[in-house]
């Protein structure tokens, strides 16, 4: 199983920040609990900055166990400093990966720290409010569907599926000289013709091998889907990875997240592993279990919730 964390989108603003000073800088939303502030107060997040909880302002901020109300929810957050953050300043950082990576890393171990103790929904990379002040009153505007959406996360873990189909190499041009000691029953049958007719033989016969591994890829994808229905809560598609994002050579097909219970994800993950066994130039791939970053967009029916995906990719899965 390969360690690959679902990408992190573009980072994101809230609101026009200050020239100087700090600001509020949010990984998640969780409930309020003695769970959430003992993990929290252990950890430093961007910048080293001590990470803290960010009660709304209805609540008594105390986290405690024996009052805990799944109606009170917290952002995860810490301070970081506005010039780095404002809107000018992440357009240039967009530019500076080793920033933007660092930022990264930082987000998500905290995410997944936090994740250990608590069910949590992960925010978007780099959003950032003036102060706590914004921020309680962000978190009190979207409560209502922060708290679904915890509830319909709790217990669950994303998994990514990735199909790739391994291609079949170029052919050499027409007016290219044979190999030395390549001579094989191909090469016979084809000793007859011109070099143009040979070429053009070698590309129809890789354009039928692509076909069938094309076809083959897609008896892979609808055994994951069946699984999918078998055991899955869920599923998000994602874009097919090109170029050095593709990651394992060959091409990326399927980059689909699922979302499952803990205790269906071994079944899950074994029937999905063997989706492609017994078929020629396909293979699966299967990463997690990881904090579900794809699947913390409201439902349709989930009104009052600010959009709080944080997956890109799987990131995620991903």
């Amino acid at each position: 199983m390969t360690a690959e964390r679902p990408t992190a989108e573009e980072p994101t603003t809230t609101g026009d920040l200050p020239h100087g000073g700090d600001v509020t800088y949010v990984y998640a939303v969780a409930r309020d609990s003695t769970a959430l502030r003992e993990s929290a107060a252990e950890l430093v997040g961007v910048g080293g900055a001590q990470v803290r909880v960010v009660g709304g302002t209805d609540g008594d901020g105390s986290g405690r166990e024996e009052s805990a109300d799944p109606e009170q929810v917290a952002f995860v957050a810490s301070s970081v400093s506005a010039r780095d953050f404002d809107e000018n300043a992440l357009r240039r950082h967009l530019e500076d990966l080793e920033w933007l990576e660092a930022v990264a890393r930082a987000h998500h171990a905290v995410i997944e720290s936090v994740a250990g103790a608590t069910t949590v929904l992960p925010l978007r990379l780099a959003t950032v409010y003036l102060d706590d002040d914004r921020a309680r009153e962000a978190l009190d505007a979207g409560r209502a569907g922060f708290v679904q959406l915890l509830a319909r996360l709790e217990g669950q873990v994303e998994w990514g599926v990735k199909i790739y189909v391994d291609a079949p190499s170029e052919p050499p041009g027409p007016d290219a000289a044979p190999a030395a000691g390549t001579a094989d029953a191909a090469g016979t049958a084809d000793a007859g013709l011109g070099p143009g007719r040979s070429y053009l033989r070698t590309r129809r016969a890789q354009r039928s091998s692509r076909e069938r591994a094309h076809e083959a890829a897609r008896t892979a994808a609808e055994r994951i889907e069946a699984a999918g229905h078998a055991y899955a809560t869920d599923r998000a598609r994602h874009r097919v990875q090109q170029g050095e994002l593709a990651g394992s050579g060959g091409e990326n097909v399927v980059n689909d997240a699922y979302l499952l219970r803990e205790d269906r994800s071994h079944a899950f993950r074994e029937e999905v592993a063997r989706a492609a066994d017994d078929l020629p130039g396909v293979r699966v791939e299967v990463t997690g279990p990881w904090v579900p970053y794809s699947f913390t967009t409201p439902p349709d029916d989930l009104s009052g919730a600010p959009d709080t995906s944080g997956a890109p990719g799987a990131e995620g899965s991903s």
